[in-house]
């Protein structure tokens, strides 16, 4: 089954609950964490291949290229930052057909002007209505020619941009998904109420953002709202970046018997085993089906981790 007819299934049941990875690693840990679907940030893309912030300075390219490791990497649906598709609706149209080549499930489109920026940082600007219309028209022509499950979601940034409010942001989202666009992203509600009032007038499903200036929500909280899709972007990426730093700080005191005594504390884990996490069990597997048998005796008397071609 592609992922986009499994994302599609996935929608069905709601609230779906989509946490982000910035790299096909993260990704992997994600899946094996037992999550129907993730989602690659556009924040997470940008810090982690460039060390740089989400302002407009990651290219489609460097997206495209992460979007693609990612739904490589893993058999769980994707859900991709398309950020502001990279151009007026004709530079959409390639966006689209090239995200589509990448495997992912569904991307978002903002409509913000270009250079865009974080969501929930301060100095957004969004682009006319007419014009945002028209790019979302274009993905939703592109995407029904080459794959009409592709999942498409209209992002709007009208509710904390310069001179927007919520009024503007519901507008827009009812504007988009009368173009064809499957979910309505409305970018930084500030309260419940705001959140309640998204969810009560824009007229088709609702993606959230549980991040930033927005309210952190329950499971049952989504549901009585209504709620088809949440992502948190960010939490992946911060445990991460937390969990670095304060091995970086016990590398500096012990030096490389802190790595020791970490790997001896992460046995236990399910993902404890590098080795098998990466997937030497599979590759063992393959060369066993495809190989010829000579090519295994490579395994004898080798030191180090001996993988299970049972993987």
């Amino acid at each position: 089954m592609r992922t986009t007819t499994k994302l599609r299934q996935l929608l069905k049941s709601t609230p779906l609950v989509v946490p982000g990875c910035y790299d096909a690693m993260s990704a992997k840990v994600l899946e094996q964490a037992g999550f129907p679907a993730v989602y690659m940030t556009g924040y997470g893309t940008s810090l982690a291949l460039l060390g740089m912030p989400d302002a407009g300075l990651a290219t489609m390219t460097e997206m495209h290229l992460n979007a693609r490791y990612i739904a490589n990497a893993v058999a769980a649906p994707v859900i991709a930052d398309a950020d502001n598709g990279y151009g007026n609706a004709i530079n959409v149209m390639r966006t689209v057909r090239e995200y589509i080549q990448t495997g992912v499930a569904g991307i978002h489109i903002e409509d913000q002007v270009i250079p865009k920026r974080c969501g929930h940082v301060a100095g957004r600007r969004v682009i006319a209505l007419d014009e945002a219309v028209g790019k979302y028209r274009a993905a939703d022509a592109v995407r029904r020619e080459l794959d009409p499950d592709f999942v498409l979601i209209a992002r709007t940034d009208a509710r904390g941009a310069h001179g927007g409010s919520l009024d503007a942001a519901i507008e827009r989202a009812n504007a988009y998904l009368a173009t064809g666009a499957d979910l309505a992203f409305v970018e930084g509600p500030t309260s419940l109420d705001e959140v309640r009032r998204v969810c009560r007038e824009v007229r088709g499903p609702v993606f959230y953002n549980q991040t930033g200036v927005s309210p952190r929500l329950t499971v049952e909280q989504m549901k009585e709202l209504g709620i088809a899709v949440t992502i948190l972007p960010g939490a992946m990426l911060r445990v991460a970046l937390q969990a670095l730093h304060d091995f970086a700080a016990a590398l500096r005191q012990e030096g490389p018997a802190a790595e020791a005594k970490f790997a001896e504390r992460f046995r236990g884990h399910p993902m404890g085993d590098l080795h098998t996490f990466a997937g030497f069990d599979r590759i063992r597997g393959w060369e066993e089906a495809y190989l010829p048998p000579e090519e295994l005796g490579k395994y004898e008397g080798s030191v180090g981790h001996q993988p299970s071609a049972k993987g």
